[in-house]
């Protein structure tokens, strides 16, 4: 099944509105949260990705980001 070029284009704004969304939620948390326990960190990212109606991540990437803001908080992407 091909996917018609013009339907990517049409997306892909969406898609980056959305990940600049996730990206200041994680952002926000690492300022706030930095080493804090996991429990604590993946709740207030849950806090702040609904307060940027970025809810829609795939779970294992909502507790990898909160792990990592947890644990490694310097080694994040963003």
């Amino acid at each position: 099944m091909a996917t018609d070029p013009s339907e990517y284009d049409k997306a892909m704004p969406i898609v980056a509105a959305h990940l600049a969304k996730v990206e200041r939620a994680v952002s926000q948390t690492r300022s706030s949260h930095a080493g804090q326990p996991y429990t604590t960190v993946r709740q207030a990212l849950l806090e702040a990705l609904q307060h940027e109606d970025a809810q829609r991540v795939v779970p294992q990437v909502v507790n990898e980001f909160a792990r990592r803001i947890s644990e490694e908080p310097e080694q994040l992407p963003f």
